[in-house]
């Protein structure tokens, strides 16, 4: 690649990370006040945790629905209008959600947001688009650095902001959304030229027959176990965290935003930082099963936690977990043609909504019923020790796959899905 083209591409690139962070950066901003704003229409806390699993399930359940769909359309029409489509489709999200006077109108936002919340899988299939299949999980990486700075940045304004009105940071998100909108309608270009693009069909917007093309490649199964572990626990984590820290601590939302502040520069620091040398040092396997590994016993602690200060020591201590997903994602996309980068990023998102819809609804329950149990007692952190106990299968399930692909002495062939 000569120099021109590889400044090219590292500049494309630039643009959409940046879309990336501002869409974060306004999820962030709700994440701390989302359960305290369904608080405010429930009573107990075990119907608190309750409704706001399921608000979450149904968020999971729309993206799950349309995240095959959306990425079929980006490999078809290209990944910019859908990337606009989404930044504007959160942007009323996050309106409906403030403006929402019962618990009814949550649900319609929940529905707008997971219908249109393509960004993160089409931002990896535009970095894909940009990338060679070497350095495919550094790119992913960065795509999660910006996440992970959206998160450094949003939770801890987010806690702040709520601590003086719960509705305030939807609006500020919903500004922010606006913005990402007209930026990404001003710089950001398409990636995708024209011959690269796959023809379009309704077999491949049906999230259930996407699931199962992937499913019926005996070549990867072993390793899309892994990655359905590992990102259903995540989902548990993100829905359960602040409603553990709040039920167990009583952390208010700025004690909340102040820890996933925590959560978002370890993250930045390992994708954006240390990702290329660790890579490097010890490739990407060696690395998914050290993160893979680090996470088991990161959840383990989690649950076991009894004083704040301790939640503050595992986010700090549980630095290699955050590179265990790009090493998977990287792995995973060399094992597809580049015409159908988009199709695969949005089938795994749609495992990642499959777990949103799951994931929630078994953790809030795990809370909810433990909510009349004294903040002390080691029960109340079981939906951590069920987070855990998948990260050590999936663990278990990667050294078995790649141990077997290592014995046969051959490499993941690229096929088609």
């Amino acid at each position: 690649m000569s120099r021109t083209a590889a400044s090219a591409r590292a500049g494309n690139l630039n643009f959409v990370l940046i879309c990336v962070f501002i869409d974060m950066l306004g999820i962030g901003l709700i994440v701390p006040v989302l359960p305290a704003l369904v608080g405010e229409y429930v009573g107990a806390r075990g119907q608190q945790a309750l409704w706001y699993g399921v608000l979450s399930a149904v968020f999971g359940l729309m993206q799950f629905a349309f995240m095959p769909m959306l990425g079929a359309v980006s490999d078809r029409l290209g990944r910019r209008p859908v990337l606009l489509y989404s930044m504007a489709g959160m942007c009323i999200n996050f309106l409906t959600t403030a403006w929402a006077p019962n618990l009814a109108c949550l649900f319609i936002g929940r529905v707008i947001g997971g219908a249109s919340s393509a960004s993160m899988s089409v931002a990896s299939a535009y970095a894909s688009d940009l990338s060679t299949p070497d350095n495919r999980a550094k790119s992913f990486g960065k795509i999660g650095a910006a996440f992970g700075l959206g998160f450094i940045c949003g939770p801890i304004l987010g806690g702040m902001l709520g601590n003086v009105g719960l509705h305030l940071p939807f609006y500020v998100a919903a500004a922010l959304s606006a913005a990402n909108f007209v930026y990404g309608f001003i710089a950001v270009p398409e990636s995708l030229p024209p011959e690269r693009r796959a023809p379009f069909s309704l077999a491949r917007v049906n999230p259930f027959g996407a699931l199962a093309r992937l499913l019926a490649r005996r070549d990867i199964r072993g390793l899309l176990v892994v990655y359905t572990l590992v990102t259903f626990a995540q989902m548990m984590l993100q829905s359960t965290f602040v409603l553990f820290t709040t039920f167990r601590f009583a952390w208010t939302p700025a004690d909340n935003g102040i820890a996933l502040f925590c959560v978002g520069l370890s993250s930045i620091v390992v994708q954006a930082g240390l990702l290329g040398v660790l890579i490097r040092r010890l490739g990407e396997v060696r690395l998914a099963l050290l993160g893979l590994g680090s996470g088991a016993l990161a959840f383990l602690l989690y649950g076991l936690a009894t004083q704040g200060w301790m939640i503050y020591a595992v986010i700090l201590c549980n630095v290699l977990s955050f590179a265990a997903g790009p090493a998977l994602q990287g792995i995973l996309s060399k094992t597809s043609s580049t015409r159908e980068q988009g199709e695969l990023m949005g089938s795994l998102q749609s495992i990642g909504s499959l777990g949103l819809v799951i994931m929630p609804l078994v953790g809030t329950a795990m809370l909810g019923a433990a909510g009349t149990l004294p903040r002390g007692d080691w029960r109340v952190g079981g939906a951590f020790y069920l987070c855990a106990a998948m990260q050590a299968g999936a663990m278990l399930v990667a050294r078995r796959w790649f141990h077997a692909r290592a014995q046969a002495q051959a490499p993941v062939q690229v096929r088609q899905l």
